[in-house]
């Protein structure tokens, strides 16, 4: 479960909401909302603002969480507070989350009642595993905070490899990135933003890239024309 809210991440907020990288069939694109808000009580637009404002300053005084500026303990293990921190600006967030979904389901659900999704995980997990399900539900609710927020927010700008000579201190953790769905390829990212595919070397794996070539088999998902 927790591979399919990484997934949902990497595909739907980040690759198709705040790059436009690519677009999903509208059923796979409100699943993956819909899990998104079951699974992490995250809201769409503040996610995509943080961001794209973290593109826009990457390591520089603004950056909501670059472990150069905050320090890499405080994003390993802080990391969701500077993201909640982040998105206390609204003006950001208005400025920078145009193009994220505005229909009734989002303003009358997932944005006004965002921590509903997963009071009703902990009850369907409660329901499946009894006591343990509070364990369950514990492991799916720190899974993003830790590995997304912390991890590839406060590692990936600090340690690795790194294939292009950008202007942050993005790196790539490792070659095959499969357990953060792809995300652990962060240089190649931060080097071509606009593109979906985060691999560039022959002998690296991005496991989301996998996911979109799969969707885009069966017409589900489409590619943004590169220039």
């Amino acid at each position: 479960m927790v591979q399919i809210t990484i997934a949902c991440v990497t595909l739907y907020l980040h690759r198709s909401q705040a790059h436009r990288a690519v677009t999903f069939h509208p059923v796979v694109a409100h699943f993956m909302r819909f899990w998104l808000w079951l699974t992490t009580a995250m809201i769409t637009e503040e996610w995509v603002a943080v961001h794209r404002k973290h593109h826009q300053k990457s390591d520089q005084i603004g950056d909501p969480h670059s472990p150069q500026i905050h320090g890499i303990w405080t994003v390993l293990f802080k990391g969701v507070m500077l993201y909640k921190q982040a998105a206390k600006d609204r003006i950001m967030i208005a400025q920078l989350s145009t193009g994220t979904p505005d229909d009734w389901v989002e303003r009358h659900l997932y944005k006004k009642y965002n921590t509903l999704g997963i009071v009703l995980m902990l009850i369907v997990d409660l329901c499946l595993f009894g006591s343990w399900g509070f364990l369950v539900w514990g492991v799916q609710m720190i899974w993003i905070p830790f590995w997304a927020a912390g991890v590839i927010n406060g590692l990936s700008h600090w340690w690795g490899y790194r294939n292009t000579d950008t202007k942050d201190t993005s790196h790539n953790l490792w070659p095959l990135a499969v357990w953060i769905g792809g995300e652990e390829l962060h240089n190649n990212h931060h080097a071509d933003g606009a593109n979906a595919k985060f691999k560039q070397k022959w002998w690296e794996f991005d496991i989301g890239w996998m996911y979109i070539c799969i969707l885009r088999f069966l017409g589900l998902a489409k590619l943004r024309e590169q220039k």
